[in-house]
Parts: C-alpha cells; structure tokens; sequence
C-alpha cells in the first residue's frame, strides 16, 4: 500500500462494522415465517437478503467510494481509476437455506481483495452473536481473541464437515468423498461458511464443497490462513476463484488432499 492508502486496520474495523449492521437488517426478518422466492438456479433469495446487500452497499460506497463491489444479489459496480483495485465482495445472507428455516447459522460474508488477492474478510453470525475475522499479517480472531486450527494430526481424529451431501456426486467429486468419510472419525453437514469458522477456530479440522461461488468464498481464504489453516480448491490450488473449496487444519492438509487426488 502506499502512503495514501487506508491503513487495513481502518479497513478491518469498517468491515466489522458494516458486517454487524448488516447482521442487524437480518434478524428485523429472521424467525418471522418469511417466505423466500427461487432463483433460476434454485436457490431460495429473500427480501432481507436483498436489503442487507443493499446496506452494505451503501455503507461501502458511502466510506470508499471509489472501490468496486461484487454482490450476490446486485452484481458488480466498477471503482474509479482512484480505488487502487480494491474491490469488496459481499454475500448478504450465507446459508439462506437456514436463514428460512429460522436456523441460526447463517452469515453475513464480506471481504475485502486488492488485484485478486485477499486482504481482509468477515464472517459475521447474527443468530449466534459470533464473528470470525482476519486481516493480512494480523491473525485470525473470533469474537475479539485470537483464533487458530485445532491441532489434530490423524484423519482418524478429525470431524470433517459438508454443506449439502447431494452435490458430490452431481460435480464428479463422490468418490473422494467417500474416502475422506471412511478415514474421518465424524462427519457433519454443519455447512456453508459456518463449517468454514468452525475450522478456523480449532472446532472442526476438514470442510469441503464441491461447487462454490466468488461471495461464498470471500473471506474464507484469508481467514484460514491467519488461522493457521489452508483453503485451497480441490487441486490444492489457495485462492478464492476457483468455484469450489477445501479448508484444513493445515497439519491435515497432505492426508486430505492425497485422498482427494485418491492415492
């Protein structure tokens, strides 16, 4: 960054800032018999999804207006020759499906890239009162203390998690979910990013999801890393784009993924 630039320190506490008040546009809606719509692919939208994307937006192009924004309900806006390639990525309700279901561990997913690479994310649970956070170079926290992966060194002794069990299959990735099923001593569908945390704050070692979207992913990958942990695809490859996800404890990482590759 240069001298001009927004210390991450700033940018960290408006993220938190912005993912709380967009927690808070949730819960006005959430365990009130709101009925969601379909999109084309499916997948249930909201009016609070829409409205918290809406808050964000506002917040973001209020404090930065020149950054660009990607967003699950509202797509991309371009920054300005100004915003130095910051582009924020929002994802106002992760995990709808718990949301309408009056579930709480839905969240509210937002991170901050410069030229593609992650800088800072916020995974935000407004059912739960939760927040998992990470910034480059600054450690992963949860609710204000520090966070880091579990320790665990044997597949025999680590709880792999899942989001949905029937997508394995459909995306080609069935028989090295079966392998890590039949090496791990207990499996969840405790999903979306929520398994994502879990990882990062030592409660979890292994989540997985064949298919993944941009603003799925957002945070994920900086705040397993601080963590201690890995997020990579399914190649091992550590990024955000890759439209599908793995995340480790990092001491299971090796094991996990030479089952995936099925060695």
């Amino acid at each position: 960054m240069t001298s001009s630039d927004p210390s991450l320190d700033d940018l960290l506490q408006f993220a938190l800032d912005a993912a709380w008040q967009a927690g808070r546009v949730t819960l006005s809606h959430f365990q009130t018999g709101l009925v969601a719509e379909r999109k084309a692919d499916n997948s249930p939208v909201t009016i609070a999804d829409r409205e918290a994307e809406q808050k964000l937006r506002q917040l973001i192009t209020t404090r930065w207006p020149a950054h660009a924004l990607i967003g699950e309900e509202f797509g991309a806006s371009p920054g300005d020759e100004t915003g130095d390639d910051y582009t924020w990525i929002i994802d106002p309700i992760d995990g709808t499906k718990s949301f309408v279901s009056g579930v709480p561990l839905y969240s509210v997913l937002l991170a901050l890239v410069r030229d593609n690479e992650p800088l800072l994310g916020v995974i935000h649970f407004p059912g739960l009162n939760e927040t998992v956070y990470a910034a480059r170079g600054h450690g992963c926290y949860w609710n204000g203390r520090r966070s880091r992966v579990s320790g665990v060194s044997t597949l025999a002794d680590a709880v792999m998690l899942a989001s949905d069990l029937n997508t394995f299959a459909a995306f080609g990735r069935e028989e090295a979910f079966q392998r890590l099923i039949k090496k791990t001593y207990i499996q969840r569908t405790w999903g979306d990013a929520y398994g994502y945390a879990l990882v990062a704050t030592g409660r979890a070692e292994v989540m997985l999801d064949p298919v993944m979207a941009l603003w799925d992913c957002g945070p994920l990958q900086i705040i397993l890393e601080e963590a201690g942990g890995t997020f990579t695809d399914w190649r091992g490859t550590p990024t955000i784009y890759g439209g599908e996800a793995i995340a480790t404890n990092g001491v299971l990482y090796e094991q996990v993924m030479a089952l995936v590759r099925g060695e």
